[in-house]
């Protein structure tokens, strides 16, 4: 048996999920009490299987609509359960638009968000006269013809570690830092399909939104790829220069521990 397995305390077994969800009906990951989350359905499906609440610690903050491939989240289970049956029994409890998709034992020092060194997001953009309706929930429309080279010399200028104050929503409570170190940034293109790709050790209240929105403006010519450089370099607040791109086409793709 190797450590993880033994990892046991009195409080209960510590379990690491990966979750996939479609947040088109939710209100994001974080429990609110004026609307319903992902958190908040996850933990009545514990709590029928433990017979009592079960708190249950995310990997990061998903807004409103957007969605999820690999979210991770920690919680403790009174009455353990084998992995692959704990996988089975909550996806028989939960809607459809919720998978659990991996279950393991985790160490008692293992937390979804403290322990991630990194994060990868993925944005879904669909650029042609007509979006086909089953991907609406999932892709981002634009009609207009976009630069893709244009957006690609843009994007170079996010990576690295970089003050995003200018790329990110004011949260409503205070941060630490706006500094964030960003890995990479990549724009791939498959006919009328546009996906960028983002990973990062970390990101601010709606940066990946902020982002990709500059870069569509920047594909779309109303701004010059040089631009995110000043930006940066500014340091100042968002502007309504920066706009958000819509949180349907977000997906929390992968998070690195």
């Amino acid at each position: 048996m190797d450590a993880d397995s033994r990892a046991q305390s009195a409080d209960g077994r510590k379990y690491r999920v990966v979750i996939a969800y479609d947040g088109t009906g939710y209100s994001g990951w974080q429990f609110q009490s004026n609307a319903v989350g992902i958190q908040q359905v996850v933990e009545e499906a514990l709590a029928w299987l433990e017979g009592a609440p079960v708190r249950v610690f995310g990997s990061s903050r998903t807004d409103a609509g957007v969605h999820a491939r690999g979210f991770v989240a920690h919680f403790r289970l009174t009455k353990p359960i084998p992995p692959k049956n704990l996988v089975r029994a909550m996806n028989a409890r939960l809607p459809d638009a919720i998978r659990v998709m991996r279950a393991s034992y985790a160490r008692d020092s293992f937390d979804a968000r403290l322990s991630a060194k990194g994060k990868e997001y993925r944005y879904q953009l669909y650029q042609a006269d007509i979006l086909p309706p089953h991907l609406a929930p999932y892709w981002t429309f634009c009609h207009r013809p976009l630069d893709l080279e244009a957006m690609r010399k843009a994007a170079a200028h996010f990576v690295g570690r970089h003050d995003f104050v200018a790329f990110a929503a004011n949260p409503n409570r205070e941060l630490e830092s706006t500094v964030r170190r960003i890995f990479s940034f990549e724009i791939r293109r498959t006919g009328p399909r546009y996906v960028f790709v983002v990973r990062g050790d970390g990101f601010l209240y709606k940066q990946v939104r902020s982002m990709v929105g500059f870069l569509i403006a920047v594909g779309k010519g109303r701004e010059a790829p040089s631009a995110v450089r000043s930006l940066l370099r500014g340091k100042t607040p968002r502007t309504a220069r920066v706009e958000t791109a819509p949180a349907r086409g977000l997906f929390l793709w992968k998070v690195f521990y």
